[in-house]
């Protein structure tokens, strides 16, 4: 079929039986018309309509190696910096039609799956069929375009001990069953982000493992479709509370939905699993596969599209309200300036600087994805709400809704809540805007989501540093410190 349309997304979710719980029940069919998802499907249907788009057509697509179809670019192997470019700039189509506010775009795992695919030499220390099977799955991702997300870490009980010792060993999810045809899982994971709309969840090694009998049930990866029986879903609240686009501008269109995922002894079959056993090659699966380099690139592209977008909407904020030419308020326009060219530069560097890895597959430079990787969550993301909080100021603390300008009230408020440059009504517009993206509820899941995007960031910090190759630069200190003067 290759590349879909927004409608064949949606009537596929349509035609799916999961079990998903959200706001006291329970929601087994149509989960594409359901309130709670009805928005985000169709914000993922638009990305799906920009494949087959006249303007975005040759960006997001190429031809399938298999059956001559346009397919997703995320599904293309880089074999050069071109390739690269060529899937940077189709994840950016992407992150800019949704301003970078979509953590799961199927470009994501997509990217995965395409490194993963390649890895032959990798599953081939396990067993040879794993590569086999992978390569196989994502063909029939790749040729389906089925959205796939995944699900991550063991349930937070008691972070003291390892997965295995949390309830006794009884909650983290873990293989309970090896049979000749499959495996039969049972327990809990978070955090799948988006699994209620998606096709399919990958279900792929997280956390650290020991190299131990208590920690083989733990060692695992396979995909599965989410309405495989036994499988269930329970979801966060919503964030968007119903309202317009008017007054909710990004939670009404971006609320990607969280859900806990309980295995209620599901069973996986054999041409699903792809690594099972072996937690040395568990605890390698991104670094060693090429999948965390593709991954990380599709990230970056995406948080650039972010901050790109808060430099707008700051700059916006400035104009309306007549703050531009203050210099606090030029001090943090060039903030944001330098964060978005920094994050074009690591990009660009990570692909100039990319090379091939032992299966051909040109991968960016990981140092560079790596500092922005680490440096965005902590330094950039907190930031970005802040400086728009800053500009806004009270401006976002009395906002009148969309059916107020429709009220007998309407004189008043274009009188009294006009700006510099707008008039009441698109002022109020811009400024919902802003408090959706700075201090909303959906705002604060972003700050929360961004910062622990990849883990927690004193972890990634301390990775960043014992991965880096300092020793060379200790040379050069030395050099120094003994050379004749």
């Amino acid at each position: 079929m290759g590349a879909r349309t927004g409608e064949q997304y949606l009537e596929r979710l349509n035609s799916t039986t999961p079990t998903v719980y959200v706001n006291g029940e329970k929601v087994t069919s149509r989960i594409a018309d359901h309130p709670a998802f009805r928005a985000s499907a169709r914000t993922y249907a638009e990305l799906f309509d920009l494949q087959s788009g006249e303007e975005h057509r040759e960006a997001l697509t190429f031809v399938s190696p298999t059956s001559g179809d346009p397919v997703g670019i995320s599904f293309l192997v880089p074999r050069s910096e071109d390739d690269l470019r060529r899937r940077r700039e189709g994840a950016a189509v992407w992150a800019r039609h949704a301003n970078g506010f979509l953590g799961r775009s199927g470009d994501y795992m997509n990217s995965a799956l395409t490194a993963l695919s390649t890895a032959a030499q990798f599953f081939g220390r396990a067993d040879p069929v794993f590569a086999e099977r992978i390569a196989a799955y994502y063909e029939h991702v790749r040729e389906a375009d089925l959205l796939a997300t995944h699900t991550l870490v063991p349930p937070q009980v008691n972070r003291a001990v390892p997965a295995s010792a949390q309830g006794g060993g009884q909650l983290a999810a873990r293989v309970v069953e090896e049979r000749p045809d499959g495996i039969v899982v049972r327990g809990a994971r978070m955090l799948a982000t988006l699994a209620p709309i998606a096709d399919e969840m990958l279900v792929l090694p997280s956390t650290l493992l020991r190299n131990s009998p208590e920690d083989a049930p733990y060692s695992y990866a396979f995909a599965i479709p989410t309405d495989t029986p036994g499988l269930k879903l329970y979801c966060r609240s919503p964030l968007h509370r119903g309202g317009s686009a008017f007054d909710e501008p990004l939670a009404s269109r971006y609320d990607e939905m969280d859900a806990v995922v309980v295995f209620d002894d599901v069973f996986v079959p054999n041409d699903r699993v792809f690594l099972l056993g072996h937690p040395d090659l568990c605890n390698a699966f991104y670094t060693e596969t090429g999948a965390g380099q593709l991954m990380t690139h599709q990230v970056v592209t995406r948080t650039l599209a972010k901050t790109e977008f808060y430099l707008g909407l700051a700059a916006s904020i400035a104009d309306a309200i007549g703050i531009g030419g203050f210099q606090h308020i030029q001090q943090d326009l060039a903030e944001l300036i330098s964060y978005v060219e920094i994050e074009k530069a690591l990009l660009r560097a990570a692909e100039s600087d990319g090379s091939r890895n032992a299966e051909g597959v040109f991968l960016p430079k990981w140092e560079a994805l790596n500092a922005a990787r680490n440096w965005y969550p902590t330094q950039v993301s907190p930031r970005l709400g802040e400086i728009v909080r800053t500009f806004s100021a009270s401006g976002l603390m009395a906002l009148p809704s969309e059916a107020d300008f429709e009220g007998d009230g309407r004189e008043d408020l274009d009188t009294y809540l006009q700006s510099a440059t707008l008039p009441a009504k698109e002022r109020a517009r811009l400024f919902k805007l802003a408090l959706d993206a700075s201090v909303s509820g959906f705002a604060g899941r972003e700050a929360l989501y961004e910062y622990f995007f990849f883990g927690d960031p004193v972890r990634m910090a301390g990775a960043l540093v014992s991965s880096y190759p300092l020793d060379p630069l200790k040379d050069r200190v030395r050099e120094l410190l003994h050379r004749d003067g």
